[in-house]
């Protein structure tokens, strides 16, 4: 059997607390992400679901070495990532990339769209001036943008342009692996469907894994494989999307899922009741 792209085995990242006139005594740690894992099968979408501040961005950032891990281990491609540095680690960089959540703060606004997207090919030596602005036209295109507005600024396009922008960018450098760090949290629902619609397209045309983060498990459901719940830092259930979906294990996945707004007012009320119900077992739960 082909082993998984991205295997992850008992992660943690802990942020010091620290304390005194220096800020140099550590009192305690806060353990953003607690013994996390998980394994993502190449051409997949593992959806990592949960609350906000449960660990889920710090979990990605852990994975693509942005964030160094306290512990643990984060392999890709059959490689151990953790303890890689310098210009190995960039070169193995250039087969992972991200789609930030806010498509306003993630591009530059000095920059032209042109620019932006060829910056990856342009930080890592590829390509020729001439090579590169037809790379970027291609890649335009290809998330459906006009090729022609390359010389015009961010602060022109909408939200959901913006976040194509993104996506442009992350593919340059031709990737195996994409995090999605809330890619359509920030845009209007009906432009959240155009997005999702064209990450599937690009992973079914391009063979693309992804590593799908979302508050909304409607959301993850629609795009993902597998779906892993995190809360406090840990993952509480993992398995198949359809199962988590309709058959949840724990009650804080219940919760996540009566949180889910319904059209039909009868139904919203009565998931409203039935989290009310489950408040006090999720509590109890965790907080031990």
């Amino acid at each position: 059997m082909t082993p998984p792209l991205l295997t992850v085995s008992d992660l943690m990242v802990h942020f010091p607390i620290r304390r005194g006139l220096l800020f140099d005594r550590t009192v305690g740690h806060v353990k953003a992400v607690d013994g996390v894992g998980f394994e993502i099968e190449e051409g997949q979408t593992l959806g990592l679901v949960g609350e906000s501040g449960s660990g889920k961005s710090t979990t990605a950032y852990a994975v693509l070495q942005l964030l160094r891990p306290t512990a643990g281990s984060v392999r890709f491609d059959g490689r151990e990532l953790t303890g890689l540095r310098g210009e190995t680690l960039r070169q193995m960089r250039r087969q992972m990339q991200i789609v930030f959540q806010d498509p306003h703060a993630s591009l530059n606004p000095r920059m032209t769209v042109g620019r932006i997207v060829a910056e990856p090919l342009q930080a890592h030596g590829i390509g020729t001036r001439r090579s590169r602005r037809a790379s970027v036209a291609r890649l335009l295109e290809l998330v459906g943008f006009d090729p022609s507005y390359t010389n015009r600024y961010p602060h022109e396009f909408s939200g959901g342009q913006r976040q194509r922008i993104g996506i442009a960018r992350a593919l340059a450098l031709n990737p195996k692996l994409i995090v999605c760090d809330e890619p359509v949290s920030a845009l209007d629902v009906s432009i959240q469907a155009q997005i999702l619609n064209l990450l599937k397209d690009l992973q079914r045309d391009l063979g693309l894994t992804y590593l799908f983060i979302a508050h909304d498990l409607a959301v993850v459901r629609a795009m993902s494989d597998t779906i892993a719940v995190m809360h406090d830092g840990r993952l509480v259930e993992q398995g198949p999307a359809e199962q988590v979906y309709t058959r949840p294990q724990t009650d804080y996945t219940r919760a996540l899922l009566a949180a889910v707004p319904v059209a039909d007012p009868e139904r919203m009320l009565a998931r409203k009741a039935e989290r009310r119900h489950l408040e006090p077992a999720v509590s109890r739960a965790f907080s031990a």
